[in-house]
């Protein structure tokens, strides 16, 4: 496509405008009123607990039912987000941009916040809005961190399925495309399983709302995540028997450290005493878990999230770099991440902290970082 063509297709229209709301839409009101298990948060740094409706599963698959009514009706065809994804885009940054700025100003007059605040120079301005000022800001009761994080998710799969109806339309769906399709889909799928245990991530506990991660949820996850599926729909791979087995194995030990090290990390928050791989857990200083994957690196969970990634790449074969951005940039953002959450734990914990990495010297990848 032309640099000409990009510009126009840049271009926010007011369909693209209304597509983005009506999906934002039944997620508020859905996610409101659909029955889910109300799950207790992590304890915040200020000794405050929230709870969440988690019915995410429910939310995505009753979205996935309705779908193909409004296709049938004729209200919107099945490509007609891989049709509008330029728009889409550039639509869902300026929300961004502008949900960011609201979230910076509600956040430096709200009352609960701390006495300390007061008017920034600029610098404080790039960083507080890049990073937030709240941790958990509200609307109308709907925890906005969370509601962001599920639609980046489900804008995912959404972004892929139509993806995959233009590869069908086009006649290029092969092995690649299924194989990159099914991947994500149970990725997502799992995702929303287990949505009780992501109540208690780095994200929805430790970071502040802001550009970033609106940016991240909104923007980065569906589009970026979905950049393989954008690629396979204008290049056809052929993969080997070989190179089908290796991808599929990648996936699953990738799922199993990822999920693995995540559900025991919830399972050990809710009782320090249950038995980890069958035996009693390793705890240092009565707080640190050094038993199962945590006792192989101290965020093992990376490490399966790498794979994971890696996995929804290789299905594009080695022909070109640009399947491989996610990937590699969720390498530089985890390895960013796990530096920052070493130097909050190291506060945290001081000596315990000290004392675990004794036990775990390993950072994501055992004797190598």
């Amino acid at each position: 496509m032309e640099v000409e063509a990009i510009l126009s297709a840049l271009i926010p229209s007011w369909s693209s405008v209304i597509l983005l709301f009506c999906y934002f839409g039944y997620l508020a009101v859905a996610g409101s009123v659909l029955p889910g298990k109300i799950v207790p948060g992590a304890v915040l740094s200020d000794g405050s607990r929230l709870h969440y409706r988690c019915n995410g599963l429910l939310l995505l698959l009753l979205l996935l039912i309705l779908l193909p009514t409004g296709v049938y009706m004729k209200w919107m065809p099945p490509t007609v987000i891989a049709d509008k994804g330029f728009e889409l885009l550039s639509t869902t940054f300026i929300l961004s941009l502008i949900v960011s700025l609201i979230l910076y100003v509600v956040g430096l007059k709200s009352k609960n916040q701390s006495s300390s605040l007061r008017p920034h120079a600029t610098g404080d301005f790039v960083h507080d809005w890049w990073f937030g000022v709240q941790l958990n800001p509200h609307f109308f009761g709907i925890d906005l961190k969370f509601f962001f994080v599920r639609a980046g998710m489900m804008g995912w799969l959404l972004i892929n399925l139509s993806l995959l109806a233009k590869s069908y339309e086009a006649g290029t769906a092969n092995v690649s495309v299924i194989l990159y399709q099914l991947f994500c889909t149970l990725y997502v799928l799992d995702y929303f399983f287990y949505e009780e245990s992501m109540t208690s991530t780095w994200d929805i506990i430790a970071e502040r709302l802001g550009f970033m991660l609106v940016f991240g949820d909104l923007v980065f996850i569906p589009f970026t995540f979905s950049i393989q599926g954008w690629w396979l729909l204008k290049n056809k791979v052929e993969l080997t028997k070989a190179a089908i087995v290796a991808n599929c194995l990648v996936f699953l030990i990738g799922y199993m450290i990822f999920r693995g090290a995540n559900k025991q990390k919830h399972v050990f928050k809710k009782d320090p005493k249950a038995p980890i791989w069958g035996k009693p857990p390793n705890v240092v200083g009565g707080k640190l878990l050094a038993s199962g994957y945590w006792g192989i690196a101290r965020h093992c969970n990376y490490l399966g999230d790498l794979l994971l990634a890696l996995s929804f790449s290789l299905p594009c074969g080695a022909s070109s770099a640009i399947p491989y951005f996610y990937p590699t940039y969720l390498l530089i953002l985890l390895i960013w991440r796990e530096k920052r959450d070493e130097a909050r734990c190291s506060q945290k914990y001081k000596e315990i902290w000290v004392e675990y990495c004794k036990h775990v010297p390993w950072r994501i990848l055992p004797y190598v970082y």
